[in-house]
Parts: structure tokens; C-alpha cells; sequence
């Protein structure tokens, strides 16, 4: 017989962090993980840029290449998550239909999910611009910018909906680490 707290250490849960580039989903994973990590929770944070370099190699940025994308980084996460890893998934994932396909699958296998959704304001992202994006869109250097020239279906009903431009990194992975916790997932 295991104690609530040892459940809770090796229970594995998929985080989706839904947003514009430049929202701030990868630096809340990333504090979310240290956390997590602190309390003994194996954690894996799966960065949509290393998946498109490694997992993803080749694949575009059409509507069809994203929902492939989403899915296979769906596919690891669930995979991940059911053998008792907190898995972090800071990742555009620009369409609803796709996010919810990676939901289903979580279902089916009796893997908790939970989708976030850092709503930051594109207006803030591109004053952000942490990987110079939103500047290359302006200069014309850049097509298919999601949010500006390329669709971003925002989450209608998430788990967690973050404004980022309103509170700290810290405050903003406690309130998803809020969000396991009533989950029962920490």
C-alpha cells in the first residue's frame, strides 16, 4: 500500500502549454519542471523547437505539417505521461482540432491532460520576440507567423488560462502547479 504523497511522485500527467510564440509557455515550463523536479517528480519538458529539430526534421509549417507535428509530440507525451512522468509540452499547437486529438488520446489511455493556455496578447509577444520572429514578419522576411499571418485558434475552454503579461514567470508556473495539485496530480 502506497501513501497519497508516493502516488502522487510517480503518477505521470501531460501538460499542454497552448500559445503565440513568444507567450512565455517554454520559460513557465521550464520553472514549472524545477519545481516539480524539487519535489522528486520525474518531469520532461518537450520543447517544440527540439522536436521540430530531431523528431520532426523536415516537416513544414502547412496546416497539414503542424497537425503532424502536434501529434507526434502528442504521442510522446501520452507515452511519457502514462509511465509516470510530468510531461511539459510548451507548443503552439495552433489548431483546435489538433489539440483536441492529443486530448483524446490521453483519454483513451486514462492519461491526465491538461491544456493551458498562455493568453498573452500578441501585441506584448511581439515586443518579446525572443527569437526575432515577429521582427522578420515585419520586415517581410517571414510568412506564416501564427497569430499575425497564420491562424492561432485559441483554447475555448482550457484548464488554466495564464495572462503572462500580468504576472510573474514564478506566479504563473504556481498557478499551473495550482492546477495539478487540485487536480490531484501532485
Amino acid at each position: 500500500m502506497t501513501t497519497n504523497q508516493e502516488t502522487d511522485v510517480t503518477s505521470g500527467a501531460t501538460v499542454w502549454l497552448t500559445g503565440l510564440p513568444s507567450a512565455g509557455k517554454t520559460t513557465i515550463a521550464y520553472e514549472l519542471a524545477g519545481l516539480l523536479r524539487a519535489e522528486g517528480h520525474a518531469v520532461e519538458v518537450l520543447d517544440g523547437d527540439e522536436i521540430r529539430e530531431f523528431i520532426s526534421a523536415g516537416l513544414g509549417f502547412s496546416r497539414e505539417d503542424r497537425h503532424t507535428n502536434v501529434q507526434r509530440i502528442g504521442f510522446l507525451a501520452e507515452l511519457l505521461s502514462r509511465n509516470g512522468v510530468k510531461t511539459l509540452v510548451p507548443v503552439i499547437a495552433p489548431y483546435a482540432d489538433s489539440r483536441e486529438a492529443v486530448r483524446k488520446r490521453h483519454q483513451v489511455g486514462g492519461t491526465p491532460y491538461l491544456e493551458v493556455h498562455v493568453a498573452t496578447p500578441v501585441e506584448v509577444c511581439s515586443v518579446r520576440d525572443v527569437k526575432g520572429l515577429y521582427a522578420k514578419q515585419a520586415a517581410g522576411e517571414l510568412t506564416g507567423l501564427t497569430g499575425v499571418d497564420d491562424p492561432y485558434e485559441a483554447p475555448e475552454s482550457p484548464d488554466l488560462r495564464i495572462e503572462s503579461q500580468d504576472q510573474t514567470v514564478r506566479e504563473s508556473a504556481a498557478s499551473v502547479y495550482a492546477l495539478l495539485s487540485e487536480r490531484g496530480l501532485v
